[in-house]
């Protein structure tokens, strides 16, 4: 199906080819306030806008931190806030060579007649808040929907629903000069074997693409966000590489070369996995016909928060602990990270249940 191919396509195919650049990723800044709220609770500090500011604040003006990073997703209060001193975040990465984006779904509701399935909302007035989050600065774009492993789960109704909303959202991105990152998120949560979820996983991502080409999107201005493929949270662990060979397998027989990244959610995994398992991705001597990097939150972030605390005293180290992260991840899309960038906050699992943004 031809492409629909609008006055932003040049534009939007360059800004995708340039997030996917090897050596770089992406900071997903995106959490909602309720979410940033938990977060900053587990810390002890209050969920207020000058408190969640100052988070943002220290992850942006990270001493070397934004050279790991081709972009950060924003929620919409990022995006027009600005650093103590009065610059706007959106400048301030702009200056670092950083692409602003943005989270423009709703959140997700329950699909009636399913055990526990959701569709994700967000499509009233969906292509006037991209024309304005445009104009804003922002060049790309993030939906999430979800699907879940469970006895007949995922439906056909679940991913077709999901997929089809996915291509609804990205070609509206598109019209409106945004690159949409695509997130099918296959949730790790169940006792099932990595075969399960390589199967989910594939059956979910071939109903994804013939919906964006349905849709007529334009692939070469799209970046895809998956899970990557594991064994379920309540089975037991199996090496990198073996999550490696699955995903890339799941990927391979899926994706279409046009795709220019594929920029993978850490989906609760600790830190330390996330990276370990991108790293034996990118050290897989298989033809990989687009770059594989990292979108990660918490992967990015946990240390980071709980090293901060809210206590001004600590966000030199805080700092600190982000440029550590960030560097690894970086490795990791080259397939050069040795490990060890951990420490204890590192290796700690960040999993959550049915986790919501």
């Amino acid at each position: 199906m031809s492409a629909f191919v609008g006055k932003y396509a040049d534009e939007l195919i360059k800004t995708a080819k340039y997030i996917a650049t090897p050596g770089k990723g992406i900071l997903a800044a995106d959490e909602s306030t309720g979410t940033i709220g938990k977060r900053l609770s587990s810390i002890n500090v209050e969920n207020t806008e000058p408190n969640r500011q100052a988070l943002r604040e220290l992850l942006f003006t990270a001493p070397g931190a934004l050279t790991s990073l081709s972009g950060v997703i924003l929620f919409e209060e990022t995006l027009y806030q600005k650093t103590a001193s009065g610059k706007p975040f959106v400048d301030v990465l702009n200056e670092a060579g950083v692409i602003p984006g943005i989270k423009v779904d709703k959140g997700t509701v329950e699909l009636a007649g399913t055990n526990g399935e959701t569709t994700t909302q967000g499509f009233d007035s969906l292509g006037a808040r991209c024309a304005q989050y445009y104009k804003a600065g922002a060049r790309f774009a993030k939906w999430r929907a979800v699907l879940k492993i469970g006895v007949v789960e995922p439906t056909e109704l679940a991913i077709q629903q999901n997929a089809q909303g996915l291509a609804r959202y990205a070609i509206t991105c598109q019209e409106n000069g945004l690159v949409p990152i695509v997130e099918p998120e296959v949730l790790t949560d169940g006792n099932h074997g990595i075969e399960k979820c390589a199967d989910v996983t594939e059956r979910v991502l071939a109903a994804v693409y013939k919906a964006l080409n349905d849709h007529h999107v334009l692939l070469e201005g799209t970046l895809l966000k998956p899970n990557m493929v594991t064994p379920g949270s309540d089975s037991p662990k199996v090496a990198p590489e073996v999550i490696a060979e699955y995903t890339v397998i799941a990927l391979r027989r899926t994706v279409p070369a046009a795709v220019p990244g594929i920029v993978f959610l850490s989906g609760g995994q600790s830190e330390e996995e996330a990276t370990l398992n991108l790293n034996a991705m990118n050290k897989l001597e298989v033809l990989k016909p687009w770059t594989l990097t990292f979108s990660f939150g918490r992967a990015l972030q946990q240390s980071t928060l709980k090293t901060w605390g809210g206590k001004v005293d600590n966000i030199g180290k805080a700092q600190e602990v982000f440029l550590t992260r960030c560097k690894a991840n970086s490795d990791a899309t080259l397939g050069k990270y040795a490990g060890g960038g951990a420490g204890g906050l590192a290796s700690e699992s960040l999993f959550v249940k049915g986790y919501k943004y």
